[in-house]
């Protein structure tokens, strides 16, 4: 039996109707998706320079950064498409959403073993220094995993400061980002911070003892029925030895350009497994347990759990239910999973301004 045969029907069209949508409703919802692609230019790699507000030369990309497509995305329902627009099957960037593949990844660890015990200080299975100082000794896998982890340093050319004050979400203001802030205990304060994420992926490297893009594709891409189209891209400089052997250290966003490269069709299928609690066909790909405990409000950061974003009090996008979770990416880039109504939607390239009442378009159309 192939990985697709294991679960048929997953992901083929099916009417609006059939599904619990109200068609004329779901329809301008899409349309409002359409109409609201962000503002960005389509050549990615020379606009990044003016959104990071580093200075130079950390404002440029560390490598291979492609050009984006139009906004595009797909909804599903009991795992069928209900709606899908603009260019789905085309892979793209997608941004800070890899944060939540790097958690699926932390997961299989955990399943596999590999990693005993989130609360294990990091530097107990780390394979360089990067754990040593006095300020990173006694960071854990839960720290890193709910961003709390305060872990100082400097990797692949880019030191942790650049993050540090940094505002994430819409109306953001970072004028004080990339500034000195004295770095509290690991686990006292939450900072959204890539270079310490990178930092997490080559500790998943070190743990795994091969490339991340490897383990991904083996243990759920493949499994999922996820084309061959997608693609993870390491910073030029990234490369590292493990056992003799080197490896790229993929990053876990596009902040400096390269990350994660897919469609929001095969994004869909990564929030259909999750939907799913881990299952496809015959198969737990990834233990119901972890999904349940990735999705945990961090105490400091009630809508965040281990690098998925949660809905606590309706606070993170109030159209939708409490018990929406989502991968959210620079760049209107989204995987939102609601478990209540069986739905999972992808957007890719929506203005974060108009997120919002695109979900509570979908939410209306299934009343």
């Amino acid at each position: 039996m192939s990985t697709v045969d294991a679960a048929p029907g997953l992901l083929e069209a099916a009417e609006p109707k059939a599904l619990g949508f109200d068609a004329g409703r779901l329809a301008a919802a899409v349309a409002l998706a359409e109409a609201s692609e962000i503002p960005w230019p389509l050549e990615l790699a020379g606009s990044l320079s003016s959104r990071l507000h580093e200075p130079p030369p950390y404002n440029q990309p560390l490598g291979r950064t492609p050009p984006r497509g139009p906004a595009n995305g797909v909804v599903l329902r009991h795992g069928r498409i209900a709606a899908a627009w603009g260019e789905p099957a085309r892979a793209d960037l997608t941004f800070s959403v890899a944060k939540s593949y790097l958690s699926v990844l932390a997961g299989i660890a955990v399943d596999d073993g590999l990693i005993r015990d989130l609360d294990d200080p990091m530097r107990g299975y780390a394979l360089d220094d990067g754990f040593e100082a006095a300020q990173n000794r006694d960071i854990t896998w839960h720290h890193m995993l709910q961003q709390t982890s305060e872990w100082e340093g400097t990797l692949f050319d880019r030191p942790d400061l650049l993050d540090r004050n940094r505002d994430v979400g819409e109306g953001a203001d970072n004028s004080k980002k990339g500034t000195h802030r004295d770095l509290q205990r690991p686990g006292s304060f939450w900072e959204y911070n890539d270079v310490r994420i990178n930092r997490l992926s080559l500790s998943l490297l070190q743990v795994f003892k091969r490339p991340l893009p490897e383990v991904l594709a083996e243990r759920i891409m493949r499994p999922i029925g996820a084309g061959d189209g997608w693609e993870w891209i390491a910073y030029d400089n990234a490369t590292v030895t493990v056992d003799g052997t080197p490896m790229s250290s993929v990053p876990g966003g596009t902040h400096w350009g390269c990350g994660l490269r897919i469609s929001a069709l095969d994004q869909a299928r990564l929030g259909q497994l999750m939907q799913q609690g881990g299952r496809w066909g015959n198969r737990q790909l990834l233990s119901e347990g972890w999904i349940r405990r990735s999705l945990i409000p961090c105490p400091l950061k009630p809508d965040y759990g281990y690098l998925w974003w949660l809905n606590t009090g309706r606070g993170y996008r109030p159209a939708a239910p409490e018990t929406s979770f989502f991968a959210i990416g620079a760049g209107g880039n989204c995987i939102w999973v609601e478990p209540s109504l069986d739905l999972v939607a992808v957007f890719r390239w929506l203005d974060p301004p108009a997120a919002n009442r695109v979900i509570a378009g979908i939410v209306a159309s299934l009343a």
